[in-house]
């Protein structure tokens, strides 16, 4: 995959792979009722089987990007076509069943008495049995490792439990496709790390798609398929985690910092002269070069 600079100035958005996307955001733009913009001609996909980071300084337009991919917000100009069905043409009805959303503040999403009545509210809007019901919550809390929490009350959980049982409540509505909104802000890390591994079994596990719009660049970093850069509205720039995050400059006009193993190599690379075509990602793959480079005494060149 190459880099792409999307113009802002077309009309449409070319599809990728049309047998493919799950999702196609059509030229889309997005004005809110005091004037403000939150999204201006975006175009955006994802597709079956992967996982796709919106990354972006403050205001750049993920989250509103998100609230568009199930309806919550309808798009002022252009068109968003889910699975096929396009919200121009009138078509979006029940697209919730599609694509399931997680709000950044999870006291935006629970709001049942307790945390199995919170879960299991998806599934009974989906016409199934108070049994059926119960039945699909309790695999999505156990999925999520919160099936502990079932008759908690969910004002009284902490953040990270809060973010468990609101992601479950998405889950056992078995949806094509999850987007989460700053999934790991404000967590503990044992918390964060409980949330990184549940984006990657969604897709590998049960074959969901999921978005997630952060700022935290190491996550995506360690799990995207794919990462779009985002300013002003728009998507820019978007290639694999090696292209976009091994591209200082666009990093940089991006309005964000190098992931901090990318930072670490680089400086490592700078401050022993050395020239090297490897590309760490993640802590391990860092240890390891850096393990290589001084078995070989520091080298002027590696990879």
């Amino acid at each position: 995959m190459t880099i792409m600079r999307h113009d802002p100035n077309h009309q449409h958005c070319n599809h990728v792979d049309p047998g493919r996307e799950l999702i196609h955001v059509d030229c889309a733009s997005h004005i809110y009722p005091d004037g403000s913009v939150g999204i201006h001609e975006m175009c955006f996909h994802v597709m079956k089987d992967e996982i796709v980071a919106l990354c972006g300084p403050n205001g750049s337009g993920k989250s509103t990007l998100i609230e568009h991919l199930n309806g919550l917000l309808l798009p002022s100009e252009g068109d968003i076509v889910i699975n096929g069905r396009s919200i121009a043409r009138g078509e979006r009805a029940d697209l919730w069943k599609e694509v399931g959303v997680v709000f950044q503040r999870s006291e935006d999403q629970l709001f049942a008495p307790t945390v199995l009545d919170d879960v299991m509210f998806g599934p009974l809007n989906l016409g199934l049995s108070p049994e059926e019901a119960k039945a699909e919550a309790m695999k999505a809390l156990e999925a999520v490792g919160a099936a502990d929490l079932v008759h908690k009350l969910p004002n009284y959980l902490s953040g990270g439990q809060k973010r468990l049982v609101s992601i479950a409540g998405i889950l056992a509505m078995k949806p094509r496709i999850i987007a989460l909104d700053e999934p790991t802000s404000d967590l503990d890390p044992v918390h964060s790390a409980m949330i990184e591994r549940l984006i990657i079994e969604f897709k590998r596990r049960f074959g969901i798609s999921v978005v997630i719009a952060t700022h935290d660049l190491e996550l995506a970093a360690r799990i995207a398929d794919r990462v779009c850069l985002v300013r002003n509205g728009a998507i820019y720039a978007e290639g694999s985690p090696r292209e976009v995050f091994y591209d200082t400059a666009l990093i940089e006009e991006a309005g964000l910092k190098l992931p901090d193993t990318v930072m670490t190599w680089l400086e490592y690379c700078r401050g022993i002269g050395m020239v090297s075509n490897e590309q760490p990602l993640t802590r391990t793959e860092l240890v390891t070069l850096l393990e290589k480079s001084a078995g070989n005494g520091n080298g002027k060149s590696l990879g």
